[in-house]
């Protein structure tokens, strides 16, 4: 874009930044569409966050509750954690962007993993940050390559465990080890967007970390396992330093009155909770062995998606993509995270994944 020097100008490197672009929700041409490409639960939200949404119809003309005061609390008691190192945000979203405008600017770095989430080095770009990305290995966080990338400039680590788009996640060791190896000045922010589903025995989300350490947060969200990324929802398990810093950076009322009670029901609902993991769990273990007996590459996933890898160069991903999207299926293609050979798909309903399965299969016919 060009602007007139006349107009106001945007601070330098604002208009480098190219704006995320989420999965798309219709199909072109199609008479359904079978949404797989923004990792939502199949499930939906539980009928208790519904309902809690619906009763808060009745209050719109009130302002929110600055502070999400209930839902810290019942944050804290469900997650064994002290109340007044809570920060809840318009999704983990916001919570990132506040982080690094907080801990970040002109002439510094935020440093991340090769393929992790688009929205760090977005929002470092936005704060006038540098952000760097470091090597992988095997589609999984390098420890050793993160500390080699740490340089008198580095204030910031986003870590995201899982990591979204390959599924792949550092045990509790591992991540100790990325913290012990920072200078004590830079913060490592921990995104455990889909703790919820990982079932490994040596996973942490970090609470642990944040609990021993002053430069370590935990960043969570609604929108994964509760199903409510509708209404935007997230928070932040933070040294009191840090939540002095947000508390003092974000909107007076970022959280709107629907999403604190909808999330507040989420949270009590545990049944929903355990149905939505035991279905994605059957789904993935299902999917996941119907796309390597396809003869495509599947790398292990803990979250609620599979990387589908296309090693044929005649049957790419990006045929694949628009295959589905014809028949309705619509999932994520990965070039913008340098993965231009493989799908991000979502885990659905045992119908949902049926489709996808079948819709390989006849691609790759």
């Amino acid at each position: 874009m060009t602007l007139s020097k006349k107009s106001p100008q945007p601070r330098p490197g604002i208009l480098e930044i190219q704006p995320y672009v989420g999965g798309k929700a219709k199909a072109k041409g199609a008479n359904r569409a079978i949404r797989l490409a923004s990792n939502e639960n199949p499930l939906g939200a539980s009928s208790a966050a519904i309902e809690a949404f619906r009763a808060a119809a009745n209050s719109l003309h009130r302002y929110p509750d600055g502070g999400a005061t209930q839902l810290r609390e019942a944050i804290g008691a469900a997650e064994g954690l002290p109340v007044d190192r809570l920060v809840c945000g318009a999704g983990s979203d916001e919570l990132i962007q506040l982080l690094v405008r907080g801990y970040a600017g002109p002439g510094d770095e935020v440093l991340y993993s090769q393929h992790g989430f688009l929205v760090y080095p977005l929002a470092a770009m936005a704060a006038g940050a540098r952000p760097v990305a470091a090597t992988e290995h095997s589609l999984t966080a390098d420890v050793d390559a993160l500390l080699a990338a740490v340089s008198a400039r580095t204030r910031m680590v986003f870590l995201a465990n899982p990591n979204n788009p390959t599924g792949s996640y550092l045990g509790r060791q591992a991540v100790a080890r990325l913290r012990n190896g920072l200078p004590e000045d830079v913060l490592l922010v921990l995104d455990a967007a889909y703790a919820e589903y990982v079932e490994e025995a040596d996973y942490d989300a970090g609470a642990e970390l944040v609990a021993a350490h002053e430069n370590v947060a935990m960043l969570r969200t609604f929108s994964k396992i509760h199903g409510l990324a509708a209404l935007r929802l997230g928070w932040v398990y933070g040294p009191k330093a840090a939540i002095d810093v947000l508390n003092r950076i974000r909107g007076p009322f970022n959280v709107t009155a629907p999403a604190q009670a909808a999330g507040l029901a989420a949270i009590g609902d545990s049944d929903h909770v355990a149905r939505s993991v035991a279905s994605n769990a059957a789904q993935l273990a299902r999917f996941r062995e119907a796309v390597l007996t396809l003869g495509l590459e599947a790398p292990p996933s803990v979250g609620n998606f599979q990387l589908v890898r296309f090693p044929d160069p005649a049957k790419t991903a990006k045929a694949a993509k628009a295959r589905l999207a014809g028949e309705g299926v619509l999932v994520r293609g990965m070039t913008s995270y340098g993965l231009p050979d493989c799908l991000r798909i979502t885990i659905g309903l045992e119908e949902d994944m049926d489709s996808v399965i079948e819709g390989l299969r006849g691609f790759l016919a």
